[in-house]
């Protein structure tokens, strides 16, 4: 793919890594279409194009209403005649233990945004990418390789994705589509990276049998260092960037060696007992009782 001549449409646009891989996709000369659910909250990111000396064509796509994907698709289309790749980024953060805290209607709510907007978007895009012999890359996590404790709804929707994506792989490229899954770890400057007191608080005071496991966990993350071993969105939209371009990308792609490394707790992990003995220790429970 030659980024002179790249149409480029990204999804969850207005802030974290979506803002700044739109900014970063401009910058490496890609037409780009910065979508949002709410185009009124695209300040940001046009500031950001605006101080790169690039310019953004933002949309409105909500990824959970399949009329408003095929509308931005279609309209994509209309525009320019193609889409050589798509960026699935859109989703939205859960720190909500199934077990105990949450309801089926917030699981299901976090699936809808996580995974089924993945597939929504990836199936609207399919056809043009395969014309344009194009690019499907999706933001992953590492919680959508090796599961953690109190995530659980988060790690399913970002698992599911896992399994959607490597199961499309190959199918894809045998019609032309090269699919990859970029990995961050911790991105420290994101809502996704703050896990702010009050949210401690409020699970350790309704997590009821398990206040004792999660007041271990929390203690556990505290003692981890997370802000130096994480990353910032740029060096992320870094590695999306190089995905796009590169001749034949991976499949999975760490956005940093401290996710390469983590991942490689599954990678080695045949019959899931190295995971499950590791998490373990995040909830201060090392032996199995």
């Amino acid at each position: 793919m030659t980024a002179e001549h790249g149409i480029v449409l990204i999804t969850g646009t207005s802030s974290g890594i979506g803002l700044a891989t739109a900014v970063a996709a401009a910058r490496a000369g890609f037409t780009t279409v910065a979508t949002m659910r709410e185009p009124g909250r695209a300040q940001a990111l046009l500031d950001a194009a605006g101080r790169a000396g690039v310019r953004v064509d933002v949309r409105r796509l909500d990824v959970t209403d399949a009329d408003s994907v095929a509308a931005c698709i279609d309209g994509v289309e209309q525009t320019y005649g193609r889409l050589d790749a798509v960026v699935n980024n859109a989703g939205i953060s859960n720190f909500d233990p199934t077990m105990e805290m949450s309801t089926m209607a917030a699981l299901r709510a976090n699936l809808d945004v996580n995974f089924f907007g993945v597939v929504e978007v990836s199936r609207a895009a399919m056809p043009l990418l395969r014309v344009g012999h194009g690019r499907l890359v999706t933001i992953g996590s590492v919680h959508g390789v090796v599961g953690q404790p109190f995530n659980e709804a988060y790690c399913a929707a970002k698992f599911a994705v896992e399994g959607f994506m490597e199961s499309l792989a190959p199918v894809a490229e045998a019609h032309g589509v090269r699919v990859s899954v970029v990995v961050p770890g911790f991105v420290r400057d994101t809502s996704f990276g703050i896990f702010p007191d009050i949210n401690r608080k409020t699970v350790q005071a309704a997590s009821g049998p398990y206040a004792s496991t999660f007041a271990d966990y929390v203690a556990w993350i505290g003692s981890q260092g997370w802000a130096a071993a994480g990353q910032l969105s740029q060096e992320v939209a870094d590695v999306v960037v190089q995905t796009l371009l590169a001749e034949r990308p991976p499949f999975r792609v760490p956005a940093n060696e401290w996710a390469a490394e983590y991942l490689d707790h599954k990678v080695a992990d045949q019959d899931g007992s190295t995971v499950q003995a590791l998490a373990r220790t995040w909830i201060g429970r090392p032996e199995v009782r």
